[in-house]
């Protein structure tokens, strides 16, 4: 395992809440200010990575794992390869959740931000037609992409097979105190390390089941079935959100 990993995302999938689990673990050192993010390998010129350490982790003891969460970089096609020039092969961790539910949260956090003024239904039936323009100077990715940011195999594919790749899910995170040990043992850190930072500040505003149109909710699952079945075959499991949804073709 390289010195350095990256949580690279997905957004709006509880990484701040990984962050913070993390960043709590004594062997690990994660990268200050953690907002707003660094978004460090966003930048087209070349990153020394003496500076890169120098500006982020100025604080980190020797022997600490370095980390840094810059959700961006999961769906930007050049980052991969800025971040191999860097920073070679670091671990690169992925956490993703239940791609309706994300989309639900993005929207909320978009709304919440003053930069959405539609309804929920109307937001996401309007992306599944096609991307709306935005303000590239105001933001790095689209604030609108809520439907197309959970097809996570489409992403997924720029990194697994370059880097060592450990894709964790929300779900299991927040059922399953272990999930957070075998994220400590795959970056090479104590696995029993349990930090109490508090309940995961997890976007609930509207669910998926008693929220939605049905029709829309079965339009969705079909938009992202062959990304689902991507997703599935990649982990080797099952993906918690199409069990329960009984979508298992």
């Amino acid at each position: 395992m390289s010195s350095h990993f990256l949580v690279v995302g997905a957004q709006r999938c509880g990484t701040t809440y990984l962050h913070d689990l993390l960043a709590a673990h004594p062997r690990i050192a994660m990268a200050r200010p953690a907002r707003p993010e660094p978004k460090v390998f966003l930048r087209e010129e070349p990153v020394d990575a003496d500076e890169y350490r120098a500006e982020f982790f100025g604080h980190a003891a020797d022997g600490q794992l370095l980390g840094e969460k810059s959700t961006s970089y999961f769906e930007l096609p050049a980052v991969p390869e800025r971040v191999a020039r860097t920073l070679g092969l670091p671990g690169i961790v992925v956490q993703l959740r239940d791609p309706i539910a994300r989309a639900i949260s993005n929207w909320s956090f978009s709304r919440d931000h003053g930069v959405e003024d539609r309804p929920l239904e109307v937001a996401l039936r309007a992306d599944l037609a096609g991307p709306r323009e935005w303000d590239q100077d105001a933001s790095s990715v689209s604030p609108y992409a809520y439907v197309a940011r959970g097809r996570y195999a489409d992403e997924l594919a720029r990194w697994v097979g370059r880097f060592n790749v450990h894709v964790q899910l929300l779900e299991d995170l927040l059922t399953d105190r272990d999930t957070i040990g075998d994220l400590y043992a795959w970056l090479g850190v104590d696995e029993t390390v349990r930090p109490d930072v508090g309940e995961a500040p997890v976007n609930a505003s509207t669910t998926v089941d008693d929220d939605l149109d049905p029709d829309l909710v079965a339009e969705l699952r079909d938009h992202y079935r062959d990304s689902d079945a991507a997703l599935t075959e990649l982990l080797g499991r099952e993906l918690p959100w199409r069990a329960s949804s009984g979508d298992d073709a």
